[in-house]
């Protein structure tokens, strides 16, 4: 039995299907990113990826002949035998964040401004299931552990405070760097083997990396997670009908799944109604920002920024929307964006000199 249940375990083909069910299962069940349960899971596992990776730091360091465990208490000497499965634990500590991440950032994320971010973040979350010889590396450890504490409280902090702002981005980016040099302090501690070349050549990666996401925020290449859009589209009117909105706009019989505008009349009034999810008790102001191109080659220019405050709470995402008239001929787009400039989605519509086809007219609700 013994026999057989390794040689199932070793089949090439288990990681992959692995893997792949663990993000199908990550998608169905982390559902909303301020949700309590998921919030804490990914806190626990960031609290136990701390005490391994500092267990790992300590046992690479020992000192002398006599084994680190052993001058421990009792009550955790046994950790010191399960030493040769710390790699795995690990890896799947940080399979699981890796994970989490991509989905909440991809939810939030508008590709044109924040594809390296994420393709970073998914690299990292393929390239974990091939780590696991290499993670007990504690410069590679470490560096790691910086990145998903950055990436937890740079949203977590929004989640909790109700604020969303440079000024509490910058909070997440600081804290992060504390928990990560607190992880160091602890294998250093008390550890004749430990120097400080030690600590720069371990804190210095970490360090780097947490500066080069700053950047990222700032160059807005970071999705403005807990933010994220739900719905968009172009209607030729937006009406209220009780805790509803009606949305008009042409559609063919053979357009099936079509909900909103592709092409527009000109010269007619035109609505940009979203929906954004926002965490419960956040509250915070999103732009709806038109640009122009008068046609292929030529640069967009910026025609207006139509400020809407939202409040969090709603499954499906605050609803809102901006008004324009008398539109020109051309390519138009609005991004809808955080106060600080980062993307949550784009609409598009190409706006033509003809008229409106009436027959073509459909409402459906949101």
């Amino acid at each position: 039995m013994v026999a057989r249940l390794r040689a199932t375990f070793s089949n090439p083909l288990l990681p992959p299907l692995f893997f792949f069910a663990g993000v199908g299962y990550d998608t169905l069940t982390l559902t909303r990113i301020d949700r309590l349960q998921d919030n804490l899971l990914l806190l626990l596992y960031l609290v136990l990826l701390g005490v391994l990776i500092i267990l790992t730091g300590r046992e690479e360091f020992r000192t002398g002949e006599q084994e680190f465990w052993e001058s421990q208490p009792g009550w955790i000497r046994w950790l010191g035998r399960a030493q040769p499965y710390y790699p795995m634990a690990t890896q799947f500590l940080f399979g699981g964040l890796f994970s989490a991440y991509a989905i909440f950032y991809f939810r939030s994320a508008s590709l044109t401004s924040s594809a390296i971010f994420l393709f970073l973040l998914v690299g990292l979350l393929v390239a974990n299931e091939f780590l696991k010889d290499r993670l007990t590396n504690l410069s590679l450890l470490v560096t790691l552990y910086a990145l998903v504490c950055f990436s937890f409280f740079t949203f977590f902090l929004p989640v909790v405070t109700g604020w969303m702002n440079r000024a509490v981005f910058l909070a997440g980016a600081g804290l992060s760097a504390a928990t990560v040099f607190r992880v160091v302090q602890l294998i250093a501690e008390d550890n004749p083997a430990w120097t400080r070349q030690h600590t720069v050549n371990t804190l210095a990666p970490a360090g780097a990396v947490i500066a080069l996401l700053i950047g990222f925020y700032f160059l807005n290449w970071i999705p403005p997670v807990p933010l994220a859009m739900k719905f968009g589209g172009i209607y030729h009117e937006v009406r209220r009908a009780g805790d509803r909105f009606e949305l008009t706009f042409e559609k063919g019989w053979f357009e099936l799944l079509k909900r909103s505008d592709t092409d527009f009349p000109a010269g007619e009034p035109v609505y940009c109604f979203t929906a954004v999810f926002a965490p419960v008790n956040l509250d915070t102001t999103v732009y709806h920002h038109w640009y122009y191109r008068a046609g292929r080659g030529r640069p967009s220019v910026h025609a207006d920024r139509i400020p809407i405050r939202i409040s969090g709470g709603r499954e499906g995402g605050y609803r809102a929307y901006s008004f324009k008239q008398g539109l020109d001929a051309g390519e138009w787009r609005v991004d809808v964006e955080t106060e600080d400039g980062r993307v949550l989605g784009r609409v598009t519509i190409r706006v033509e000199a003809r008229p409106t086809d009436l027959s073509r007219l459909t409402t459906i609700t949101y």
